[in-house]
């Protein structure tokens, strides 16, 4: 695999998009096929997070856990406040919380409050791999918010195909290249065998055709 295949392959898939006129902007998917590898041991499963140079293209959405001073310096930072108050209700309502947790991409939480998220809302976040990141009440959180939405997560589970996203169409070829060859790299590096336990790697617009490259 070279850079220079990776982005005649973007462009390829680029200029389909073009084609197809699509009402909504498409992700760039990359889908992996693994081989050779028992993903049923949890020690082999990836289960990566990765900051993409360029971005997502639609930036990571974040849900906050927090009272007091962090909750009142981070509101502006995040995409939703959730207070210590409103955990129980959440947790009383399941399907109100689920919907939550689709819909946002990484969950921040002041330290103190993560037994009680653990205990009451843990059943819905734990299998989306979206237990809340702790951070101390006086933690200023803008950093961290920067490089959440710039976040993608690359989860295999039991499972040896799995796709994570590496930017839309909206985004240049080179940039999406080089988004690419970074979550490949980190993939490879969380592999037993490396490159070895790679099958294929493909990569697609939401509705397009895919475009092998590894």
């Amino acid at each position: 695999m070279t850079d220079k295949k990776i982005t005649d392959a973007v462009g390829k898939i680029l200029d389909e998009s073009k084609k197809q006129r699509r009402k909504f902007k498409q992700n760039i998917d990359v889908i992996f096929n693994l081989k050779n590898i028992d993903l049923n041991n949890a020690k082999n499963r990836v289960d990566e997070e990765i900051i993409l140079p360029h971005g997502r293209g639609n930036e990571a959405k974040i849900a906050l856990f927090a009272s007091g001073e962090l909750a009142v310096k981070s509101k502006k930072h995040v995409d939703m406040l959730i207070k210590p108050e409103q955990i129980e209700d959440l947790s009383g309502d399941k399907k109100k919380f689920k919907k939550i947790a689709d819909e946002h991409d990484f969950f921040i939480a002041e330290a103190p409050l993560m037994p009680t998220i653990g205990k009451t809302l843990g059943t819905v976040l734990g299998p989306r791999g979206k237990m809340p990141k702790p951070v101390p009440p006086q933690a200023d959180l803008t950093g961290m918010v920067k490089n959440l939405r710039s976040t993608i997560k690359v989860r295999s589970k039991t499972s040896k195909t799995f796709h994570t996203v590496a930017g839309n169409e909206d985004m240049s070829k080179e940039h999406i290249t080089t988004n690419i060859d970074v979550i490949i790299k980190r993939v490879e590096a969380s592999l037993e065998r490396g490159r070895m336990n790679i099958g294929s790697v493909f990569i697609k617009t939401t509705m397009g055709p895919t475009e092998r490259i590894i």
